[in-house]
């Protein structure tokens, strides 16, 4: 049974990992720099393999989530502030995902975007009323799985290899150093964007983790959250082998899987809408859940999908308002694509204040015992921390010096 839980933990990172945001940044950073920017994705999914893991085990441990940390160790004035923050950027990131699904929707039946909108809001309003916790990571995590084929792709396409390793190493080849900058910060908060650890942690005490589950947690942060790096990975490979070679910059999501149409011909073009549609319908759960979790855990409402939404009635209506506010966001016509870096970048600078209350708890022993923060954790901590807030002050300054990645 442990084997089989970690398998749904795996799935369901592989379809939450690889959003909206992670195929933007990762395909464009390609298409613009080659593989230069691969050393990035190494750090990002490193940083949320060692927060999601803290996650986890704070919630196994001490039943709390990340909002009710950031509630207890940051005081209610940065709470709320950082709810506010985290609030609206997970409005715009599910407002893009929204968009990213009608899209893949209107490519694959060739029916109006709009109406394709409405489709999505009540299809997703649908699944989250109706499926448990486990079938919506099941449903989402192996339709996910379809992403697989831009692995394939990146091999077909015959990279430069020796190119592809010199991506792992830190360097700066390029006329227009602040894009580069850009793109590492954007890369950055996509791989480690706060949603994810909001849900993560909110989904441990979902499923009831004990401090007997610390070994699926651990299991499901380092494979799952690294199989999510790999497809990074090839995505990155598959932009620079192919996009950059012919001088195109994908702007679009079916321009994306052309990567793998390319080598691989129609299947393979089947196959990446529908691994992008599940990643980004995972992804639209997961925000939509992120946003509900985080308002009741601050509130003290009484929250979870397990409860049922009588046992739950303000997190019930929490979720439906979000995704009423989204569908208006989505109507007005915005470009899913370019909401995206918007959130991506707005997220980065959410998130030493996202981070730092995990990182206490996970270190505070009256919470933790003996199952606290040992010196690695705290180590790898506090330096990605310090790179949190690095990139945190610089994400803001570099969209405006870049036009929003435009140069």
């Amino acid at each position: 049974m442990k084997i089989f839980q970690i398998a749904l933990g795996i799935l369901a990172a592989i379809g939450g990992f690889v959003d909206i945001g992670d195929l933007v940044f990762n395909v464009a950073a390609g298409a613009i720099f080659g593989y230069q920017l691969l050393w990035v994705v190494v750090i990002g999914v490193i940083g949320i393999i060692v927060y999601s893991e803290m996650c986890g085990r704070v919630a196994a441990v001490s039943k709390k989530a990340v909002f009710d940390a950031v509630r207890e160790r940051v005081g209610f004035g940065a709470g709320l502030s950082t709810l506010v923050a985290a609030q609206i950027v997970n409005l715009m990131t599910l407002a893009a995902e929204i968009g990213g699904v009608a899209i893949c929707l209107r490519l694959l039946s060739g029916l109006p975007y709009r109406w394709l909108i409405l489709v999505a809001i009540v299809a997703l309003g649908i699944v989250v009323w109706v499926t448990s916790f486990d079938w919506i990571e099941r449903i989402f995590g192996y339709g996910g799985l379809c992403l697989l084929v831009f692995a394939v792709a990146a091999v077909k396409l015959h990279p430069d290899w020796g190119a592809v390793a010199h991506g792992y190493v830190p360097h700066l080849d390029t006329e227009d150093p602040l894009l580069y900058f850009y793109f590492a910060v954007g890369l950055l908060g996509a791989a480690m964007t706060p949603y994810e650890v909001y849900f993560y942690s909110s989904g441990g005490v979902e499923e009831e983790w004990t401090p007997k589950d610390l070994g699926i947690n651990r299991a499901n942060a380092i494979i799952g959250y690294g199989l999510g790096g790999f497809l990074s990975f090839t995505l990155m490979v598959t932009g620079g082998t192919l996009f950059l070679q012919q001088g195109i910059q994908p702007d679009f999501l079916g321009s994306i899987a052309l990567g793998a149409e390319v080598p691989l011909g129609e299947i393979g073009l089947l196959l990446a809408l529908v691994g992008i549609l599940f990643a980004v319908g995972g992804a639209s759960i997961d925000t939509l859940f992120a946003g509900a979790y985080n308002l009741a855990q601050f509130l003290g409402w009484e929250w979870g999908r397990y409860r049922g939404p009588s046992g739950a009635p303000r997190f019930t209506l929490t979720w439906m308002v979000i995704l009423v506010l989204a569908l208006g966001i989505v109507m007005t016509g915005v470009d899913p694509v370019q909401l995206t870096e918007y959130a991506v970048i707005f997220s980065v600078v959410a998130l030493p204040l996202t981070y730092l209350p995990i990182l206490l708890v996970a270190n505070d022993r009256a919470y933790m015992g003996r199952y606290a923060n040992g010196r690695l954790a705290n180590v790898l901590g506090i330096v990605y921390l310090v790179i949190i807030l690095a990139v945190s002050l610089s994400a803001i300054p570099l969209m405006i010096l870049t036009n929003v990645g435009q140069g």
